[in-house]
């Protein structure tokens, strides 16, 4: 079941990927350099960043020596390391990041592939299974093609693959509240999302006192912080599920910024 599992997200991922790189084979030089949504970052910001990130995450699985070296970087400069390394990767021409970042993927989803059943790997966060860091790779490549998207001024495919966003989101409960210097809660929440497709996704039992519904797809740009929670269909109950909305966050690292809210 753990290895279909891997399978499916993984093959997800490749179809999510390939979807994002249709977008920018034949973009133009001065289309790479576009502004995107996140402060200070262009396109080939945010591919740089998706390939140094899934080098790192196959370093985490495979080279001890490599992955200690990448978490003292990290340390010496924890809120800018990110930054710095993607802005300085970005520099590169279109047809090197493309290269990097095929290269770069397709090594991990071998890698993950292969990766004992129920031995984890060390991360930015908590340590990961395979399925754990597949999921976690589809959340971010998923996350930062939005960002393009949105610089391109394309229209995103949204479909059901998201549930891999969603369920990351519901997972990170406790992450985001800790990241946030705040005692997690100690229930389980109830989560009813509306899937694109129409499907009712949940987790967490019925009855419970803290609940989030709404659209799936809504969710999923929200604990990727790619849009603000006023500008959602969101509904919560109870003052922890309310709080939890206001800092959502799938992925590893400090506290986002997120976004400010529109004005229509």
């Amino acid at each position: 079941m753990s290895r279909r599992l891997l399978d499916q997200v993984l093959d997800d991922l490749a179809v999510e990927s390939a979807r994002l790189e249709t977008l920018l084979v034949d973009l133009p030089e001065a289309g790479w350099r576009t502004p995107t949504p996140a402060p200070g970052w262009d396109v080939a910001t945010q591919i740089a960043h998706l390939a140094w990130t899934d080098e790192a995450a196959h370093a985490a699985a495979t080279d001890e020596a490599r992955w200690d070296d990448l978490v003292v970087e990290a340390l010496a400069d924890p809120d800018h390391a990110v930054d710095r390394t993607a802005l300085a990767a970005g520099t590169a021409g279109p047809s090197v990041l493309l290269t990097r970042w095929r290269s770069a993927r397709a090594t991990l989803a071998e890698t993950l592939r292969t990766y004992p059943t129920g031995q984890k790997m060390p991360w930015y966060g908590p340590p990961m299974s395979a399925t754990s860091m597949a999921t976690a790779r589809f959340m971010e490549t998923w996350a930062h093609s939005m960002d393009v998207h949105d610089a391109l001024g394309a229209e995103p495919e949204v479909t059901d693959r998201i549930r891999h966003v969603a369920h990351l989101g519901v997972r990170t409960r406790d992450w985001a509240f800790s990241v946030h210097g705040l005692e997690s809660p100690s229930e389980e929440f109830h989560v009813r999302l509306t899937a694109p497709s129409g499907d009712a996704w949940t987790w967490g039992p019925d009855g419970a006192a803290q609940t989030v519904t709404g659209p799936a797809y809504d969710f999923c740009l929200l604990v990727t912080q790619r849009i603000h929670r006023d500008d959602t269909a969101l509904v919560a109950t109870g003052g922890e599920a309310t709080t939890w909305l206001g800092i959502a966050q799938a992925f590893a690292g400090p506290p986002g910024g997120g976004r400010s809210p529109r004005h229509d």
